[in-house]
């Protein structure tokens, strides 16, 4: 600044560019972070779709292999708390992060039992169900982080990407949860109602998910998911999965079909980490041409700002030196003449359209977090009011859905508008029937 004093106006529009920059810089590291926690989540699905195998039997192999599993997940979880342990708690204050800190904290709280989990399995202490249960709100618990991330977010291509990363991560963990559930089925010989209505509810899952994933994925994302949708492996995958919906009591399969369907399973969910490798990719590099082109904008934004302070101080001096220059013709202290104000409203302007037309991008790619914050809302509301469980309040809402030609998201939201207001109007009658009239 040439040794002098910028202006108070000039200095908070520069301190608004730098602040720009630093939360840039603090939402990539958390975005390193995410990427770790994309490769945890998928050595624990690995971890869970064979600890299913391990309890459907009990051989060396297979004891063998678990363990292996269970060392590369152990591993992926160290760096993740190793990246935990780099963020200065005592240094944080910004109030944005209060969701995410908290979505941390539960995931650690779940990891802290993963090792009696892991015994249990060991030991047989536990069934195909409720293991698989654990690791699901396990697995979910460090899904909620990525979420978060997202959600807050205040780059908007920086946004995308973690919205396209979060749901695809999103449909891979169904995907996941239809391995395991099919070996626990397969194990059984058949398929009681409840699994192929879950089986159906996991797929439908999934395609939501790859929808979304599909408008906010890279071209080169795109590519190698529509490449895999295509694969010799999805359609075997979907072959088997025909199977499963024509076994029952009286028509079972042999048990084996559990190893033919976890591998045929394990190959699909491989394929998609490699999507989910280039959605990664796709992240940290979108953070580093965000920050070298907010770094680059500083710079230009210092220059401006550093020139159009030389004219406030060039128009002092000239006052200063004016023969007819009075105390009433001073401008006050820290003011502008009115070429520098021009200069400066101008540069303001320019500012605010470009943040403006930030927050409407931003708008758009945080869209489909609000309504998946919508879905769950309503599962929560009619679980809390109907007695529902989680799959049955997705069930209602589903079926509420079809019967009136909308979209889940838009049953959704129509359910939470009227809850509050009818609970007020008529609190003896249910969620549901309100919702019918």
């Amino acid at each position: 600044m040439h040794g002098r004093k910028m202006p108070a106006t000039l200095r908070f529009m520069l301190a608004s560019r730098r602040s720009e920059l630093l939360g840039l810089e603090d939402l990539a590291r958390t975005c390193e972070l995410v990427t770790r926690i994309s490769q945890l989540v998928h050595a624990l699905q690995k971890e869970r779709g064979y600890s299913n195998i391990y309890l459907s039997g009990n051989a060396a192999h297979q004891r063998q292999q678990l363990d292996v599993l269970s060392l590369e997940a152990e591993a992926l979880e160290r760096d993740v708390r190793l990246d935990l342990d780099r963020i200065d708690l005592d240094a944080v204050s910004s109030a944005d992060k209060t969701r995410l800190f908290t979505r941390i904290a539960y995931a650690l709280h779940s990891l802290d039992e993963l090792p009696a989990l892991r015994r249990r399995i060991r030991e047989h202490a536990i069934g195909m169900q409720d293991a698989t249960a654990t690791l699901v709100r396990l697995i979910g618990g460090l899904l909620a982080v990525v979420f978060e991330a997202a959600d807050t977010a205040a780059d908007p291509d920086i946004t995308r990407c973690l919205v396209a990363l979060f749901n695809f991560m999103q449909g891979k963990e169904l995907a996941g949860q239809e391995r395991a559930l099919g070996v626990v089925g397969f194990a059984s010989g058949y398929f009681r109602g409840d699994m192929l209505e879950r089986l159906e509810h996991l797929l439908e899952g999934q395609e939501r998910c790859f929808t979304t994933f599909d408008r906010f994925a890279s071209p080169a994302a795109q590519a190698l998911w529509q490449a895999l949708c295509a694969s010799e492996t999805n359609s075997n995958a979907c072959r088997l999965r025909d199977i499963a919906r024509r076994t029952s009591p009286g028509a079972a399969v042999e048990p084996q079909l559990c190893e033919l369907w976890f591998e045929l399973h394990t190959q699909r969910i491989d394929a998609m980490k490699q999507v989910e490798t280039r959605l990664e990719q796709d992240l940290l590099q979108q953070c580093r041409y965000s920050i070298e082109r907010i770094r680059k904008g500083l710079q230009s934004h210092r220059k401006l700002l550093d020139g159009i302070a030389d004219m406030h101080a060039a128009a002092e001096q000239a006052k200063l030196f004016s023969v007819q220059a009075s105390d009433l013709d001073a401008p006050p202290p820290d003011g502008m003449t009115a070429m520098v104000a021009r200069s400066t409203l101008e540069l303001l302007l320019t500012q605010s359209v470009r943040l403006q037309g930030l927050n409407e991008e931003l708008r758009e790619a945080r869209q489909a977090l609000d309504e998946r914050k919508q879905v769950e809302r309503a599962k929560q509301q009619l679980m809390r009011q109907q007695g529902f469980s989680e799959g049955e309040a997705y069930s209602w809402l589903r079926q509420a859905a079809m019967n009136q030609g909308l979209r889940l998201e838009e049953v959704a939201q129509r359910l939470l508008s009227l809850a509050q207001p009818a609970a007020e109007r008529a609190p003896a009658r249910t969620l549901g029937q309100r919702f019918r009239h």
